[in-house]
């Protein structure tokens, strides 16, 4: 039986409740996409997609949908009140430039140590090239990762150091799994919450590198 855990649609939840109110965030491809459905209508939070827009909204109801307005996954999404599309070099220059305060992205792997690895495996269907990711990574002030804790076959994700290639090196600062929020600090992977039925021992098991529970050890 598979250990307890949050749904991606919690762990979303979880990830735009953390958001500060004002920041400008890029959302990557994958399950970060759903903090576009989390963020709560009175916030402001203004979501940024690499392919061009800017006051990004959420998913559109069925039915709804605008075929011209997609996000860098090809999803369709809204554009809330102010918002704005432009050309793909005008959105990386904004990245480029430092402007965005966080991007959240997935990842295959993540390290102690904050290193990236979310472009490329060793399975035939890896993508071409390390794309948008590497400049995101290296752009945007902080960089937040949303991923499964494990592997479907239960490999960690967290590790001492990646196996796969590479994205960015020392960059991410928060992880957010199905069973815990953990924090890249200094001194490792340091935990910050967890889910309830998952026990910190059975946490660390799952981890690819040591856990410090810190604050979170009774919660």
């Amino acid at each position: 039986m598979s250990p307890p855990g949050w749904s991606r649609q919690e762990m979303a939840a979880k990830v735009a409740a953390d958001i500060p109110e004002g920041w400008y965030v890029n959302l990557g491809i994958g399950i970060p996409t759903l903090v576009a459905d989390a963020i709560p209508a009175d916030r402001e939070v203004v979501l940024h997609s690499e392919n061009g827009l800017l006051g990004m909204g959420p998913a559109p109801a069925k039915g709804q949908e605008d075929p011209w307005l997609i996000n860098a996954g090809k999803q369709h999404v809204t554009l809330h009140k102010g918002g704005a599309f432009f050309h793909h070099a005008d959105s990386f220059a904004m990245i480029r430039g430092g402007h965005i305060d966080l991007c959240v992205l997935g990842a295959y792997e993540v390290a102690r140590n904050g290193d990236l690895a979310n472009w490329a495996t060793s399975e035939a269907d890896a993508a071409p090239a390390v794309g948008g990711a590497m400049d995101l990574a290296a752009g945007a002030k902080r960089i937040w990762v949303m991923t499964e804790h494990t592997t479907r076959d239960g490999t960690p994700k967290l590790v001492e150091a990646c196996r796969y290639p590479l994205t960015a090196l020392g960059v991410v600062t928060r992880i957010y799994t199905n069973f815990a929020v953990i924090d890249v600090t200094q001194h490792g992977f340091v935990l910050r919450n967890k889910h309830a039925g998952m026990a910190i021992a059975d946490l660390k098991r799952l981890t690819g590198a040591p856990l410090h529970a810190g604050d979170a050890a009774h919660v």
